[in-house]
């Protein structure tokens, strides 16, 4: 879920109820960096970096960016944007960062722990990777983009072997060769190769689940069927973009996933988007899914990493207005609709969106582009549009695009310290049905994961307060 949302405490609580708990790695370097500034090095955090198998990898990165400052009267660090002059620090730093949200999320029980990473974010995918295997990850869960090659590196990465890293060019001639990036491994590994893990694509039509199972780099074993309604990014719909009245894509039947085609693939799958009642998860595994995956309901529990401000705000939203939740066709730089809750004092509201200066320093989602000199530049239609335009890119395209990365770091309650004092407008993404959360309130209050589980546990949705 988004940028930290579903960070190592909330992935641990689920994982130590018996399910799958998931850490998201989208900006996992940053968000490592900026907990790193705000809360320094506690007990847990120091077994966990004393596991690494590079010492001398845990030392550089605190040397560099240990600083703590609790009261957050400085700005954070900044890391190096990704590039395809991505250094070997950058890559460690990768590596420790993942490593390090994953073995925390392991710690104190013995259930499952994933990851989800985005498609789209190409250039840190292949050390985030192999950072969670040391960890001992056990699923990875990729979409966002058609993950056909994360099969085939995640054989490699088990094999301890170098693999090249991909990145996707804007207007390339296939002809015109890339400079070589590639990571290896070798230096992390000490004994065996870590093994590897499960791979589930999340996919949006049983069409391209069925190409991803024929045309893999490696074996897919299993499937996230996200419908759209769920948060974050969405599939665009199939055919020609229609907005209804509200400015929102309209899906139809070719949207809908046949699930009984899905089924004869012979793999397992598991449902998501809208998923907010126990007779939702029985109607899902009646239908033959494995089980569920669930994210509003979780982002708003006490486990949680969204900043405790914007949770109350948030729920206090839900009780004023039924509709909360847009589906923006413009916010994303990737191109794919993205659900945007209408909460006050974020992005959403225009006059938040136009005070704030535009500025790319994150740079996640820039795409590669290639300049008229024949060399590799990097473009986001979020960044300052004059910048934008400069590198080829049409105004037209920065209209009403909001920069996400800062935008989540901010929702996630690392928002960085700009000029006057003033932190970085966060950017809340929630499910349509976000509404649920409020039958959760009012039978628990502030509450848990567990309650989460329970809840979702229940026959015909039912559940004792406690």
């Amino acid at each position: 879920m988004g940028v930290a949302i579903s960070g190592w405490r909330l992935a641990r609580a689920v994982s130590s109820q018996g399910h799958l708990g998931v850490v998201s790695g989208t900006g996992i370097d940053t968000v490592f960096v900026r907990r790193l500034h705000d809360f320094g090095v506690d007990p847990e955090l120091e077994q966990v970096l004393a596991g690494f198998p590079v010492p001398s990898v845990v030392e550089r990165v605190l040397e560099r960016y240990g600083k703590h400052d609790p009261g957050r009267g400085t700005p954070y660090r900044c890391i190096s944007m990704p590039g395809h002059h991505q250094s070997v620090f950058a890559q460690d730093l990768l590596v420790l960062a993942t490593y390090t949200e994953v073995a925390l999320a392991r710690l104190h029980h013995t259930g499952s722990v994933g990851i989800n990473l985005l498609t789209k974010i190409e250039l840190p995918t292949v050390p985030s990777l192999f950072g969670a295997m040391l960890a001992g990850v056990d699923y990875v869960i990729m979409g966002a983009g058609i993950p056909r090659h994360i099969p085939g590196i995640l054989d490699e990465l088990a094999h301890g072997r170098t693999v090249p890293i991909e990145l996707t060019v804007s207007g390339r001639d296939p002809g015109t060769p890339l400079p070589r990036m590639e990571f290896n491994p070798e230096r992390f590994i000490v004994g065996a190769p870590p093994r590897r893990p499960f791979f589930l694509a999340i996919v949006s039509s049983n069409a391209l689940a069925t190409a991803l199972v024929r045309k893999s780099t490696g074996k897919v074993d299993g499937f996230v069927v996200e419908a759209p309604i769920a948060g974050g990014h969405n599939a665009p719909p199939r055919g020609e973009m229609r907005l209804d009245a509200s400015g929102s894509p309209v899906y139809g039947e070719r949207d809908a996933v046949d699930l009984e085609a899905l089924r004869r693939l012979g793999l397992p799958f598991w449902l998501a988007g809208g998923i907010t009642s126990a007779s939702d998860v029985e109607k899902a595994v009646a239908g033959g899914a494995t089980g569920v995956q669930v994210g509003t309901l979780f982002a708003f529990c006490r486990e949680s990493g969204m900043e405790e401000g914007l949770k109350a705000q948030t729920i206090a939203g839900c009780m004023e207005k039924t509709d909360m939740v847009s589906t923006s066709p413009r916010a994303s730089s990737t191109g794919y609709p993205f659900k945007v809750a209408r909460v006050k004092g974020t992005l959403w509201e225009t006059s938040i969106y136009e005070e704030r200066t535009r500025k790319c320093d994150l740079g996640y989602l820039r795409e590669a582009y290639l300049k008229e000199d024949g060399k590799l530049g990097y473009r986001c239609a979020a960044e300052p549009e004059d910048q934008y335009v400069s590198k080829g890119g049409s105004i037209e395209d920065t209209a009403g695009r909001m920069c996400i990365c800062n935008g989540l770091m901010a929702t996630a309650g690392m928002g960085q310290l700009r000029a006057h004092h003033r932190r970085e407008p966060a950017v809340v993404t929630a499910g349509d049905s976000i509404g649920a959360i409020l039958k959760l309130r009012e039978l628990y209050g502030d509450y848990s994961a567990a309650d989460v589980i329970a809840y979702l546990a229940q026959r015909g949705g039912r559940a004792a307060a406690g």
